[in-house]
């Protein structure tokens, strides 16, 4: 049976009250909306690289949405498992 889909992520980007780099990936699959989040903070030492800072929070939040995915998943199948009777050995198989 051929199943094909498209998922779309929405990825948003801001910065906070703090200068915290924030971002929020959120998948839409059409029946749910999973959201990943990432934060990056720039050191008070380095140069401020806004685009490295979106680059870590952007990074955490889609790595943030996989793990919750693969979550949403294993619970899924976890569900789907059906308890297995206990084995008994044959007919002639030694015990």
């Amino acid at each position: 049976m051929s199943h094909t889909m498209e998922w779309k992520v929405r990825l948003h980007l801001f910065e906070d009250d703090e200068g915290a780099t924030k971002a929020h990936a959120t998948l839409d699959t059409g029946a749910a909306q999973v959201t990943g989040r990432g934060t990056a903070h720039c050191h008070p030492a380095d140069t401020d690289v806004p685009e490295i800072g979106d680059e870590l929070a952007a990074g955490r939040a889609m790595r943030d949405l996989a793990q919750r995915l693969l979550n949403i998943a294993e619970h899924d199948v976890e569900g789907m498992q059906v308890p297995r009777a206990e084995a008994r050995p044959t007919v002639g198989q030694p015990r």
